[in-house]
């Protein structure tokens, strides 16, 4: 496995992850209250605000795969993180997944294995 693969890997995971915490801490923080009763204050608090944070990292980290990629392949790997937000609310939120909803899970599971047969495509 070359070098360049690694990286792509460990940002792109990097990525996710964020966005999954992002997405975490955001569902979270919102069921809380804000610093203040007048909206858009009555959204902020410690949990929303670190969860944009997560997302402006997950970005970051977004970036850096766009430059050692192409946007195509990029998006297409991208979709799996929908799939891992799904299951980290099912898991630590506690939130049901209905057949349909697995239903789409596996429907984008298929397609990131159909993509996953084509060969790399990079821009280094």
């Amino acid at each position: 496995m070359s070098g360049n693969v690694v990286v792509n890997g460990i940002l792109i995971l990097a990525s996710m992850s964020c966005t999954v915490i992002g997405n975490l801490l955001l569902k979270t923080g919102v069921q809380q209250p804000g610093v203040a009763g007048v909206w858009p204050l009555t959204l902020l608090n410690a949990r929303t605000v670190l969860g944009a944070l997560s997302f402006c990292f997950a970005m970051l980290f977004y970036m850096m795969v766009l430059k050692r990629t192409t946007l195509n392949l990029a998006q297409s790997i991208f979709a799996l993180q929908f799939v891992l937000v799904i299951i980290a609310a099912n898991v630590i939120l506690d939130e049901p997944i209905g057949l349909q909803r697995w239903l789409g899970i596996g429907l984008i599971a298929s397609g990131l294995f159909v993509i996953s047969l084509t060969p790399p495509t990079s821009l280094q």
